[in-house]
Parts: structure tokens; sequence; C-alpha cells
């Protein structure tokens, strides 16, 4: 009903909620320097003060703890999601924000970057997951250039084309992330705003 508040969780089950969230962001730090594989249990139970027993008892099997960690993930990185309401060339001008995102929450891109890699293993328990990330990407992506053509901001391109120019800036992006990660130094927002606005002076006039 209106006017009333929501009510305040408090009590045992309140500190069951904070302890449940303690050892996911532990188990994402974990997993985003050793990766899932080489993360154990033990390492993220130390982490948080307690035993491994105690992780299979929230979350049923490593397994699951890496389903809650890239839940989370997916929360904690909806907050960079550039407004998919900005149309065309506007849209990948807005990369130099997400990059910003990244600088500032760089434990998130450590963990994405290295599942990633790992989960071209094709038994990894995140392939699907990392499939799927990639395959949104790609299409919200095609979308956007697609729009620009559309509005005349680009030349007329093949769905080849399209496609080609879409899968290269996602793979130079990523290059540009894994070296910022590595230690590179690096302006990792200046760096990926200036390859954005060459691509898309390359769109404008040579496509």
């Amino acid at each position: 009903m209106a006017g009333e508040t929501a009510p305040v969780i408090r009590g045992p089950y309140r500190r069951g909620i904070e302890r449940r969230e303690r050892i996911v962001r532990s188990a994402s730090e974990v997993f985003g320097e050793f990766g899932y594989v080489g993360g154990s249990l033990r390492a993220i139970a130390e982490r948080v003060g307690a035993s491994p027993a105690t992780l299979i008892q929230y979350f049923g099997s490593k397994e699951g703890l890496l389903a809650a960690v890239l839940e989370d993930w997916t929360v904690q990185t909806g907050r960079s999601t550039l407004p998919e309401s900005a149309r065309g060339l506007a849209y990948f001008r807005q990369m130099r924000d997400l990059m910003e995102f990244h600088v500032h929450h760089r434990g998130l891109l450590e963990l994405f970057i290295t599942i990633a890699a790992e989960a071209t293993n094709p038994g990894h328990p995140a392939r699907e997951f990392i499939q799927q990330r990639y395959s949104n990407g790609l299409q919200l992506w095609t979308c956007k250039l697609r729009e620009a053509i559309e509005d005349g901001d680009a030349g007329a391109m093949t769905d080849q084309q399209i496609e080609a120019e879409i899968r290269i800036l996602v793979a130079v992006l990523d290059g540009i992330e894994l070296q910022w990660l590595l230690g590179a130094d690096i302006d990792l927002p200046g760096l990926v705003s200036t390859h954005v606005e060459q691509a898309i002076t390359r769109w404008q006039t040579t496509c």
C-alpha cells in the first residue's frame, strides 16, 4: 500500500545475507586473480574467515559459487551499461565512459577477462555465460552501426563488412583492456576514445 515502508531485515537472516555477499565478493577477487580453475575454495574461505564447508553450505558447490559471482558481476557492471537510447555513432562515442568505469572498477574487468580466457575450454562452467555476453554485445553494437548507416552518418556497408567492423572493434577494445591490466602505462579511456574516433572516420569515409 502507498505510504508503507519496506520491512527492515535484522538478526540472523540479515547476517546471513551479509556473509553471503562477503563470500561472493571474496570469490570474485580470487577468481579474478587466479581464475576459476586456480582459485580454490580454501583460498576464498580464508579471506572471509570461514571454512570451505561453509561455502558449500551457502552455494552447494564451487560451480554454484561461480554462478553467484557471475550474477553479482552482471549486477555490478550493469551500472556501466552504455545507454541504449543513444543512437548510431553517439552510442559508440560513449565508449570512453565505459573505460572510465573500468578504471574505477578494475576488479570487475579483471574478473571478466580472466574467466573469458578460461572459458575457451569447452568444459568450463562459465563458457555459456561468456558466449552469451559476447553474442549480446555483438548484436547490440551491430544494430547501432546499422542505425548510423540508416541515418546517413556512415557509408553503406554489406552485412559482412558490418560484422567485420564490429568484431574488430570488440577485439581491439579487449586487447587494450588486457594491456592495461598487465600494467601498460596507457590512458585506457583516452586510447579507446582515439580508436573509436578512428573507426568512425573510416566508417564515414571509406566504407
